[in-house]
């Protein structure tokens, strides 16, 4: 019975509501990019949409915040990605002006693609050599008005629930920008919607944003150390049944 509610409120509620709230936001982005402060709008909107994405689904929020982190500085942000909605938590919750490195299909999702674009969210293609100095190059474009870059450094969603590897692409991101790593772990999202599905199952979703860790002594000789303590960090906030 719980679950025929659920089917019934997803389809006559919350997709109706989501829809129309990501068209909007993604009409205002574009609107207010190309007219008024990208900093402002390519954030702000999508900031509550998130906001509203979590709350449609009926999730309990809890956010954690290991250190104070200065809103005017910028950082690159690597949580692991559980599912579709860490995108919606991170957005509402983080708490910092944010721009993301991600896959370039998504480009190709009506609205939210171009609107992503005129934001200046930098699209990385994994095919290309070429493509690591360009996502450099993009982001450093992005950098200079203390907005932070979010990477997921699985670079894919998780298909069990367990995080995967990390990969090295955020980490020289960081370096070449002289940026802190901000380590962030995420809870409850692969319960709320597993990959390949768009059925939710409400519940609680969990934000815990760790300490930020320096890059200026990071070298390509001790990236691999590096790189394995942020995992580490991330994976120690996370609930036992991911880990």
């Amino acid at each position: 019975m719980k679950k025929v509610v659920l089917f019934l409120y997803e389809l006559f509620i919350f997709a109706p509501i989501f829809i129309i709230a990501t068209i909007i936001t993604a009409v205002t982005v574009m609107i207010g990019c190309l007219i008024g402060n990208s900093k402002f709008w390519g954030y702000y909107p999508p900031h509550l949409w998130g906001k509203l994405a979590c709350r449609l689904a009926l999730c309990k929020i809890k956010v954690t915040h290991k250190s104070k982190l200065d809103p005017e500085k910028s950082y690159v942000f690597i949580p692991n990605h559980q599912s579709a909605y860490d995108i919606f938590l991170i957005y509402g919750y983080l708490g910092q002006n944010i721009k993301w490195v991600q896959k370039q299909e998504l480009r190709k999702i009506p609205f939210v693609g171009k609107a992503s674009e005129i934001a200046g969210h930098v699209f990385v293609d994994q095919s290309s050599l070429k493509s690591m100095k360009e996502t450099i190059e993009k982001a450093e474009a992005q950098l200079d008005k203390g907005s932070s870059m979010v990477i997921f450094p699985e670079g894919a969603r998780t298909k069990t629930g367990k995080m995967g590897r990390f990969k090295r692409g955020a980490f020289i991101i960081a370096k070449e920008m002289n940026l802190s790593i901000v380590p962030v772990t995420v809870n409850g999202a692969y319960d709320l919607m597993k990959i390949k599905t768009y059925l939710l199952n409400p519940g609680t979703l969990e934000l815990i944003v760790h300490e930020p860790v320096s890059t200026e002594d990071l070298t390509d000789e001790n990236m691999p150390d590096f790189i394995n303590n942020c995992r580490e960090t991330v994976h120690s906030g996370l609930w036992e049944s991911y880990k």
